[in-house]
């Protein structure tokens, strides 16, 4: 039986993981951390798991990492990569879910962190956690940084267009919409319920810490450096992403042989749905899970691709993904513990 930790589990993804966690075949629980919570029982602090966990919330500290075989790091970002170098001495393997091993380039992270990269050597060695892409390099890996929610959903809609030259990387807009539990689960003006109901808006345009993210992994889809146009949104809804890409074609297609072409590309992928010709993606339909389903369209007037892809925010944005991720390196078939379909209505 693997063991594994969460440090900081009482937040929204953390609560998430265990959720998945406590009925996984192949995994015990051995430590929960909450700076805040400590001393708490787990089931205290998130009510739900009552029943499902006895578990005393601990404080953070070096030990945490000989403890276990995987580590969660479900902390804010900036706050775990001061952490990671002591935890993987301890022998453990981490997932991070934070952004602060995402970005390969420690001059890119200070630019959209605002904030020096303490362990530049480890961003070498982490692997971006999207098991789509870079799956072989999961499974052997001892850092693996889980990515962001919109860039999953942004780049599993653009990967087959780009990674094969059909579209244009140049020309990438991605306009996208999330649920309020993206923000987590610290209070904030913007996401009280008074103020996010009954009102859709836009936030961090040109300026959204995602974007580099996303940019980085297209990049290296495309073989070249790219930038581009990426517009968050926020929905008075608790959970899901919609993100809609638009992206110029090279060539005359139509929808129906880029459908076929999107269904050969994620043929063998266990999470992603290609949903049939003039159906698009929406975030009902993949509540609870960790499924990406991908709906496609052709602007012929336009010579341009419109991809469509809903996540869960919560799960294939963050924990979930995480679980998905955590299978690869420990050999575990790939869909243990999260092979469920969502939850509907």
């Amino acid at each position: 039986m693997n063991r594994v930790s969460i440090a900081g589990a009482t937040g929204y993804t953390g609560i998430e993981l265990l959720r998945l966690l406590v009925r996984h075949p192949s995994v015990r629980i051995v430590s929960l951390t909450a700076e805040s919570h400590v001393g708490r029982n787990i089931a205290e602090v998130a009510p739900s798991l009552a029943g499902y966990l006895d578990h005393t919330l601990v404080p953070l500290d070096a030990s945490i990492g000989q403890d276990c075989d995987i580590l969660f790091l479900a902390l804010p970002h900036t706050a775990s990569m001061a952490h990671v170098p002591e935890l993987l001495q301890g022998g453990c393997r981490i997932v991070d879910l934070s952004a602060d091993y995402r970005l390969h380039d420690s001059q890119v992270y200070g630019e959209w962190y605002k904030t020096e990269h303490q362990n530049p050597e480890l961003l070498k060695e982490s692997v971006y956690g999207l098991p789509e892409l870079h799956r072989s390099s999961i499974g052997s890996a001892r850092l693996v940084a889980n990515p962001g929610c919109y860039p999953t959903g942004v780049i599993l809609a653009a990967a087959p267009l780009i990674q094969t030259g059909w579209g244009d990387a140049d020309s990438i807009v991605a306009d996208c919409k999330s649920g309020v539990s993206g923000a987590g689960r610290k209070l904030s003006q913007t996401t009280q319920f008074c103020e996010a109901n009954e009102g859709v808006s836009a936030y961090g345009l040109a300026e959204h810490r995602h974007a580099p993210e996303i940019e980085q992994e297209i990049s290296r889809l495309a073989a070249r450096d790219i930038t581009i146009t990426f517009s968050p949104h926020l929905m008075p809804m608790t959970r899901g992403l919609l993100s809609t890409v638009y992206v110029n074609l090279k060539q005359e297609i139509d929808r129906d042989r880029l459908h076929e072409h999107y269904e050969a590309f994620y043929e063998k992928e266990p999470f992603v749905r290609v949903l049939p010709p003039g159906r698009f993606a929406n975030t009902h339909f993949v509540a609870g899970s960790n499924f990406c389903d991908i709906g496609v369209q052709v602007d012929t007037r336009n010579r341009r691709a419109i991809i469509t892809s809903a996540i869960d925010n919560l799960m294939k944005g963050a924990s979930s993904q995480a679980v998905q991720n955590m299978n690869l390196m420990l050999g575990l078939e790939e869909t243990v513990g999260l092979d469920t379909p969502p939850v509907f209505p």
